[in-house]
């Protein structure tokens, strides 16, 4: 009986080419890799465009009748709308945060060292939603509301919602309360800080709850962040700054918390205070700086800088006067400042109040300022320090 013929297959010795005369041994050669794109796609030949389009079509059908009309769609992208804003008060921030102000159905952080215009900037916020016919809240977790600070801000007592929780449990479940009600436009949760957790509270002075207070945070922003969209309501959470230890490079300063809040947030503006603002010997406000350290709806990192007056608040007229002389829409010669033939003054304070007194002017000046930004977008508002 004969023997089947074999083949034998052998690998060649390392440094030793096989000889030309084995002709029993032969090399193999690996084969090139070939994709299922060149081979053809049985998922793709099985599916054409149209069998595609039916598929997803009822994919979808299947959505909205187990999740309800509305649970999936697609977006118009010809007919996309700006994202509806409040001014907080100071055009420069405004221009920083986008040109609009603080978005609606999202979720705002501010933050910054004691004093430095945390609550007046969130008060202002609530007052100019008030101008134009919203309703506020301010949960006042610090127990420190100063009701008449509040109404020279232009805040309407009347109508403002203020809440004094107990615990934080109880001041974020007012808060979603409010924001499911649909009702109320603009809610201050003052502040992160001072939501402290049931058990603290129930518990001995001495006692650790180590984490706990992130816990909570992190509990009732996964619960949040979905109302507060749909709702288009502005949730401001002020926040105090401590320092974590140890740290040997890098800022050691951090937002109480946890890190929750800095994920859900979509726009954080870190406020500091840079300067005193003086009539003769006596201090008559505050120079702050702002920036914007997170902002998803705008570029981020941009600066602004404004007074805070101990009297009014935030001024409207001088941070227009400022970004009205960076523009170069108002010239500044020495200390007299003039708008085209119209001198406003010698001095920034006889300027300021020249412009409170002139509302035409105020108003030409405003739409020379939003003219030079929109044709400079990029342009810095705030002059460096070399300049």
């Amino acid at each position: 009986m004969a023997k089947p013929s074999t083949v034998s297959v052998t690998a060649p010795t390392a440094g030793k080419a096989p000889a030309a005369g084995d002709a029993g041994s032969r090399t193999v050669e690996p084969k090139p890799f070939v994709s299922d794109a060149s081979a053809g796609d049985p998922r793709t030949n099985a599916l054409d465009s149209k069998g595609k389009l039916k598929a997803l079509e009822a994919a979808m059908g299947q959505i909205e009748k187990s999740f309800g009309k509305g649970s999936i769609m697609k977006l118009d992208g010809e007919n996309i709308t700006p994202i509806p804003a409040v001014s907080t008060g100071a055009l420069s921030l405004d221009l920083a945060l986008g040109g609009r102000g603080l978005p609606r159905g999202r979720i705002i952080e501010v933050f910054g060292p004691e004093s430095s215009g945390k609550t007046t900037l969130a008060l202002t916020v609530i007052a100019n939603a008030q101008r134009t016919g919203g309703t506020a809240a301010f949960i006042d977790a610090e127990h420190a509301l100063d009701p008449s600070w509040a109404k020279k801000l232009g805040v309407n007592l009347d109508e403002m919602l203020v809440s004094q929780p107990d615990t934080g449990e109880q001041a974020l479940e007012i808060c979603e309360m409010l924001v499911r009600s649909n009702a109320v436009d603009v809610i201050v949760v003052d502040s992160v800080a001072a939501l402290i957790p049931r058990a603290e509270i129930e518990g001995e002075m001495g006692d650790s709850h180590v984490g706990l207070q992130a816990r909570l945070m992190s509990q009732a922003l996964r619960k949040l962040t979905g109302a507060i969209a749909k709702s288009e309501t502005i949730v401001i959470f002020i926040n105090q700054l401590r320092e974590k230890i140890g740290v040997m490079f890098g800022s050691p300063e951090t937002t109480t918390g946890g890190r929750a809040l800095k994920f859900y947030s979509s726009v954080r503006v870190d406020i500091r205070r840079i300067g005193a603002i003086k009539d003769g010997e006596r201090n008559v406000g505050n120079r702050v700086r702002t920036k914007i350290v997170k902002n998803k709806i705008a570029p981020p990192f941009r600066e602004a800088e404004f007074d805070i007056m101990f009297d009014e608040g935030i001024s409207w007229v001088g941070d227009l006067l400022d970004l009205a002389v960076n523009a170069n829409v108002v010239e500044k010669s020495g200390a007299w400042f003039s708008f085209k033939d119209v001198r406003l003054g010698q001095g920034r304070e006889a300027s300021k109040q020249f412009l409170r007194e002139n509302r035409d002017l105020v108003i030409e000046i405003r739409k020379g300022v939003l003219a030079f930004r929109a044709a400079n977008p990029n342009a810095p508002l705030v002059k460096s320090k070399s300049e």
